[in-house]
């Protein structure tokens, strides 16, 4: 798949210079306000570049790698489209959890894909859902997974190296299982999106070229990536138990579940959006862009990896389990308490105290 992928990194890498102009012609762009610190305006193409180039090597390079590759397409084409007008008008994100239901659930009926088999999370017995709970199982992880990494979406790499720590740890999993078709679509994935990366960060022609992702690129990503799930963790002889898939996404799924716990506890919507993931606290803690980018990256990449391994030496789903709600617990706790905890350190180092410290002090 040399040659091909080498296509694809260059189709990938084209159509983010055609897209770009066509998104400035038509204000697809992105602008800096209270939220959103960037300098100029930047177009928010890179997730339908990374659509259209998918799209086109499975149409003309590779049709079988998706599985039921023409309903996957369909759901994604949907949901893209769907980003692409959130991106422009900003609609509201009840009507964004309908249609995103709403693929799951013709994901399901016409696909035949849902997550029914849990695994042995609790017990040496099999967790097998009924019907009505797998489905409504299924659309909460549909929506859970597309929220989890439009979420991280807040600088410059982030999600693309998220992405790429995610479908890197599953197409390993599925080469060592010999599922060389699923393997292959993950490598597409992931050459797909390194152009977006590049040019996300400035790689190598600076800030002029700069994209960014869009609201468009974290749903198309975040459904992929529960794609493959299904796909993998389901069915006789599936390559991935169901517990190493929490492993692949803990940075995205902990980091939302944190933030959406924290915005009920302050009686606000969990879909509100504001300036407290991880990736601003590592920013307001002192960290760099980069800095951060690399340190979560690596965080992602440690626990994807210990998942891995755990999938490869066949460590017990039940310890596997009880590791994961203690890694979250342990994340839970640290960030709710952020700032006391960095106050604690600094003190012990002799570190001045930021305002931060002492505002989070004074509560």
């Amino acid at each position: 798949m040399i040659f091909e992928l080498t296509l694809v990194f260059a189709l990938s890498f084209c159509s983010l210079f055609i897209l770009r102009k066509i998104a400035k012609r038509i204000d697809l762009v992105d602008r800096p306000n209270e939220r959103k610190h960037h300098q100029g305006v930047i177009p928010l193409i890179g997730g339908i570049s990374i659509f259209l180039t998918v799209t086109f090597a499975l149409v003309f390079l590779f049709p079988e790698l998706a599985r039921n590759t023409p309903l996957y397409l369909f759901c994604a084409t949907v949901l893209v489209i769907v980003g692409a007008i959130d991106d422009k008008l900003d609609i509201s994100f009840k009507v964004r959890l309908v249609i995103q239901a709403a693929m799951s659930i013709i994901m399901m009926y016409f696909g035949q894909m849902n997550l029914h088999n849990l695994g042995h999370l609790l017990s040496e017995d099999t967790l097998v859902m009924s019907t009505g709970m797998s489905y409504f199982f299924t659309i909460i992880a549909v929506i859970g997974a597309i929220n989890a990494f439009n979420m991280v979406d807040g600088i410059d790499g982030l999600l693309g190296g998220l992405a790429t720590v995610t479908f890197s740890a599953l197409g390993v999993l599925f080469l060592i299982d010999g599922q060389v078709d699923l393997f292959h679509f993950c490598a597409l994935i992931v050459v797909a999106a390194i152009p977006y990366i590049m040019l996300n960060l400035g790689i190598p022609l600076g800030r002029k070229y700069k994209v960014f992702m869009g609201d468009a690129g974290s749903i198309f990503i975040g459904f992929t990536v529960i794609w493959m799930l299904v796909n993998g963790t389901q069915g006789d002889g599936a390559p991935v138990r169901p517990v190493t898939a929490l492993w692949v996404i803990a940075i995205p799924l902990m980091d939302m579940a944190t933030i959406m716990v924290r915005r009920i506890r302050k009686g606000q919507s969990p879909f509100k959006p504001d300036r407290e993931h991880l990736h601003h606290i590592c920013q307001r803690l002192g960290l760099s862009s980069r800095m951060t980018l690399v340190t979560i990256c690596a965080i992602s990449a440690s626990l994807a990896g210990f998942g891995v391994w755990g999938e490869v030496m066949q460590v017990s789903e039940k310890v596997m389990f009880f590791l994961f709600l203690s890694t979250f617990g342990i994340y839970f706790y640290t960030i709710s308490h952020i700032w006391r905890i960095t106050a604690m350190l600094r003190r012990t180092l002799g570190m001045p105290l930021t305002e931060e410290h002492l505002h989070a002090e004074q509560k």
